[in-house]
């Protein structure tokens, strides 16, 4: 797993361009129409199909993978990502799509030589899917040591009691395993140690998934996000990540990387949303003149441009920063990131889809659901009053002096 994967990450920008070109772009109504056609939305679309067998054989497979396991930089990913992040489902068909990404990085970091020939294994295959379950519908999850989910050992088995809600992939036909966190101590005065994380086999008797849910009104399918009771589910003692008590910190390891991983997709969606704006301004006309030699409609394109291009700097400064020290030392710009670009998205996506009239709004564009998943990347992953909240604390800390 260590082996250099790409020989030369410098031209993936252009693989990956004139892939995006060939197959991505020319198919996204055919995705579309044949994911509406399902008689189940969470099963397999076939045209994803077609395309990871296509990207694998085009090398543009798992360009997730971290420098110090055989793949990139981050500073080398995030334009391959923002790329990717110009179609939504695209990140599937190349297996860089979310939360298998941060899965598979956790099996990597935290798993043992079983857990990872049994789950990681097919995951880098793109063989199954996975899911993260952290968040829950009863407590307050911003602060994740709130969570409520009982992981309590019996004999040579843990039993998992609790009630989770938006977790990613969970509806998806090929989803196989679930990372879960709950409380192992919970009485333990050191409120970062109360937490364990486990692998509960998605099949396990008592893993109930209850429903689908939705953000503003997009189901995300065949991905999607649900809601999930554990009823008295029993699991091997051998499924702990770790070791009892480490889930907190297993929680931080995972969560810096991916949280630029949706931002650099975030950019991508910004910065297609303002090309499609452009060319809608010099193709309609109102009041005698073209929109574009509107005033207001050039202000709007020029904050766009300003906005994304700062996004974007800040975005590469903070992967370079992880490159150079790691993502925890990197916490601080990771946290300006994440408060940045998700509301710098969903602003220019906004103003884009106000350029486009009533149609804006319509699944005929991809704006609205582009501006469905930046607004809920400002609460997935640490919502932005928490992460205001810590840099805050470390930025006055660092000068008050």
């Amino acid at each position: 797993m260590h082996q250099k994967l790409f020989s030369h990450p410098e031209l993936l920008q252009e693989q990956l361009q004139a892939f995006m070109d060939e197959h991505i772009y020319p198919n996204e109504e055919r995705y579309h129409h044949q994911l509406n056609s399902l008689p189940n939305r969470f099963t397999t679309v076939p045209l994803m199909e077609e395309l990871k067998a296509k990207a694998r054989e085009a090398g543009l497979w798992n360009m997730f993978m971290p420098a110090d396991h055989g793949g990139l930089t981050n500073v080398q990913y995030a334009p391959l990502a923002e790329m990717m992040g110009r179609v939504m489902w695209s990140p599937e068909a190349f297996n860089c799509n979310a939360p298998d990404t941060g899965n598979m990085e956790v099996f990597m970091k935290y798993g043992t030589p079983e857990q990872q020939e049994r789950w990681l294994k097919p995951l880098l295959a793109g063989e199954i899917r996975s899911s993260y379950c952290m968040t829950e519908p009863d407590v307050a999850s911003s602060d994740a040591t709130n969570v409520q989910t009982s992981i309590l050992r019996d004999g040579d088995d843990y039993v998992i009691n609790g009630r989770k809600w938006f977790i990613t992939n969970a509806m998806y036909e090929r989803c196989a395993i679930f990372i879960v966190m709950g409380k192992s101590d919970p009485n333990n005065p050191n409120r970062h140690i109360q937490q364990t994380q486990i692998l509960v086999p998605k099949h396990t008797p008592g893993v109930n998934i209850i429903r689908p849910l939705t953000t503003l009104g997009y189901d995300d399918a065949p991905i999607g996000h649900a809601e999930v009771v554990f009823d008295n589910v029993r699991v091997p003692a051998e499924n702990i990540l770790l070791g009892e008590g480490r889930g907190f910190e297993i929680a931080q390891g995972r969560l810096g990387p991916g949280r630029l991983h949706h931002c650099m997709r975030l950019i991508g969606c910004a910065q297609r949303a303002l090309e499609y704006a452009c060319r809608r301004a010099v193709s309609r006309s109102t009041f005698g003149r073209k929109l574009a030699e509107h005033q207001s409609v050039r202000e709007d394109i020029a904050k766009c441009f300003a906005e994304i291009e700062q996004a974007r700097l800040l975005t590469m400064k903070t992967a370079q920063r992880m490159d150079e020290v790691g993502a925890k030392n990197a916490k601080d710009f990771i946290a300006a990131t994440k408060i940045t670009v998700p509301l710098m998205a969903q602003t220019v996506i906004d103003r884009c889809m106000q350029i486009h009239g009533a149609g804006g709004l319509t699944n005929d564009y991809f704006m609205a659901e582009a501006f469905n998943y930046a607004r809920w990347c400002r609460q997935a992953d640490g919502p932005d009053q928490v992460h205001m909240m810590a840099l805050g604390k470390e930025i006055i800390a660092r000068y008050a002096d």
